[in-house]
């Protein structure tokens, strides 16, 4: 998969405030489907759509312990999407510092006028 199309998945995948959930609570470690589920008013097959559309990015890898199917976060594709918004950073950086200092310029010329 292209960097473009990693980046398409990924944001695709995080669109959703389940799917952002979900890997918030990936964070902490590795969880069962019934686990993951647990806090929401869904079916357990709602939530396994929900992570299919996590593996399909690649944010999620599931294991096999038995019959236990442990699910784990994988942020590789997370540092994708953070080096692509670093380009944008820089650009809001600038913006943010000429805006500091349009704002010091009329300080300084309403603490003249006063």
């Amino acid at each position: 998969m292209s960097d473009v199309d990693t980046l398409s998945a990924t944001f695709a995948a995080l669109a959703d405030p389940t799917r952002r959930a979900l890997l918030a609570r990936l964070r902490q470690g590795e969880a069962t489907v019934t686990q993951l589920a647990e806090p929401f008013a869904m079916s357990l097959p709602a939530v396994s759509r929900h992570l299919k559309v996590l593996e399909r990015a690649g944010l999620v890898n599931k294991g096999r312990d038995a019959q236990w199917r442990p699910c784990r976060l994988d942020a590789a594709p997370l540092r994708e999407v953070d080096e692509w918004v670093k380009g944008y950073r820089a650009f809001f950086e600038e913006r943010y510092d000429r805006l500091a200092a349009q704002l010091a310029e009329r300080r300084a010329e309403h603490t003249e006028e006063a």
